[in-house]
């Protein structure tokens, strides 16, 4: 493959990637506001509590708080995502090695990679999800926050690189479950000339379902996340701070299920999204391949 095609499939890869990112969270993005809020343990009861207090005391609004981050990151973080699997899938095929575990070595390097791009947005999109105070009109704005942040705290890791460790974890455990599921068992699906609508939904059910399995696996790394970046219990004292102490901490004081708050709401958002996400990235990617 010459310099130029190299290029050209790059690019196909990054577009498509970002193009599956940014569908994906304009669609389950009201979902991830419940998760947060229920892995900072903000007094809701459950994930219907939490929707009920956020409609009733914030309106609709209030299940975009910080989308802006999101928005604004998706498409380089999908894109990171998908063009380094498609890199990392290259290393690490060898002969020697299964393909179950070539994809998800795969998936897990190209979700450390996809955490030192998403890091920062994600402390700035926690910080304004946790605010239930203040209306959307009223909350800080992206920008804002952001250079609070950075005023008060910093850019490394007690900044707006807070949390790195947990977000290296919630992301390399989830791509490594997402994409070695995915892309070992999608050879059973239905030949997509032969039965486009056996094909779709053969794909819809994977992309669920490792979508689901993968939100499963990572989310005590998520509630460590979200623990150690957002509002402290004592704004005086820093309580969570590293990704095993945290994760220590709230199995010690609140129990093992303390570790899976806002399963539900993730699983209710990632399954769905990573279907979407994958198909999204198909279709995009063979329009490119097809038109460019």
């Amino acid at each position: 493959m010459s310099v130029t095609d190299k290029l050209k499939e790059g690019g196909r890869q990054i577009t498509a990637g970002g193009s599956a990112g940014l569908v994906e969270v304009c669609l389950m993005y009201p979902l991830d506001v419940v998760k947060t809020r229920l892995q900072l343990g903000q007094q809701d009861k459950g994930m219907m509590d939490c929707v009920v207090k956020t409609l009733k005391n914030e309106g609709i609004g209030g299940f975009y708080k910080g989308i802006l981050p999101p928005i604004l990151a998706e498409t380089p973080k999908r894109a990171t995502k998908f063009f380094t699997f498609e890199q990392y899938k290259v290393a690490f095929t060898h002969s020697d090695i299964p393909v179950p575990v070539t994809m998800s070595l795969a998936g897990l390097f190209s979700g450390l990679t996809e955490a030192i791009v998403i890091c920062p947005s994600e402390v700035v999109k926690v910080r304004l999800q946790a605010d239930r105070k203040s209306s959307v009109k009223e909350q800080k704005s992206t920008a804002a926050m952001a250079r609070e942040i950075y005023k008060t705290e910093g850019f490394g890791t007690s900044g707006l690189y807070r949390g790195l460790g947990a977000t290296f974890g919630r992301h390399g455990a989830w791509n490594m479950v997402y994409f070695g599921l995915y892309h070992s068992c999608k050879d059973v699906i239905p030949d997509a000339k032969q039965n486009p609508s056996a094909n779709l939904l053969g794909r819809i059910g994977l992309g669920f379902t490792a979508g689901s399995l993968a939100s499963i696996f990572n989310i005590p790394f998520d509630v460590a996340k979200s623990r150690i970046q957002g509002p402290q219990p004592d704004p005086l004292t820093r309580k969570y701070s590293g990704t095993m102490q945290t994760i220590s901490l709230v199995y010690k004081e609140e129990g093992f299920g303390a570790l899976y708050k806002g399963l539900l709401p993730k699983v209710m958002r990632l399954g769905p999204g990573g279907a979407v996400m994958l198909i999204v990235y198909d279709e995009v990617y063979a329009w490119l391949k097809k038109n460019t």
